[in-house]
């Protein structure tokens, strides 16, 4: 079609923050059924708030084919929802004193370095029963962090995009015009 204006979006599967996110939720999952009472309102409440977190990247990604606005409300709230779940994962740790891996923790830079592995991704599944409730905690912490941080970079280039092209009516709008004068 000559004209178009609607651009097709979506894609989200091979954005490297939902990748993330899917793991953030095998993990959550592994780790509430695991670590925590089944009766345990805190179960449901990590698992809303890591599905929360890959699907609004879903959501949003989907809905960035005509509204801008939605794209970026849906991934500002995947990274709230994974801030939430950040907060739980730092609450289990401190009130069973277990130890919130720092910079200054001996194995803090190795477990970055890890997640952020190709063989972590490959192979993920198999490592959480391998790890106890503080690495998996940890764990979780470190690529939750990560994930709010592509998140944050992720709803910069939103923004700059919706600077630079408008919203779905601009785009129309100058679809329509650039139709009219070649017509003309």
């Amino acid at each position: 079609m000559t004209g178009a204006f609607l651009q097709n979006k979506g894609g989200y599967r091979s954005l490297a923050v939902y990748r993330i996110t899917e793991i953030v939720y095998d993990l959550t999952y592994y780790f509430t059924h695991r670590f925590l009472d089944s009766h345990d309102r805190t179960v449901d409440q990590m698992l809303q708030a890591a599905r929360s977190g890959k699907q609004n990247i879903a959501e949003g990604s989907e809905a960035s084919t005509t509204s801008a606005e939605t794209e970026i409300k849906l991934t500002n709230v995947a990274k709230a929802s994974l801030e939430e779940l950040l907060l739980d994962y730092e609450d289990y740790l401190r009130t069973r004193r277990l130890k919130i891996w720092d910079s200054n923790h001996p194995r803090y830079a190795k477990l970055r370095e890890y997640c952020k592995s190709e063989s972590f991704r490959q192979q993920y599944g198999s490592v959480f029963s391998r790890l106890d409730e503080e690495e998996l905690c940890n764990m979780a912490i470190t690529l939750i962090n990560q994930a709010t941080y592509m998140l944050r970079r992720l709803i910069e280039r939103q923004q700059e995009m919706f600077l630079k092209n408008g919203g779905v009516r601009e785009q129309m709008t100058r679809a329509r015009l650039d139709y009219r004068n070649k017509k003309g």
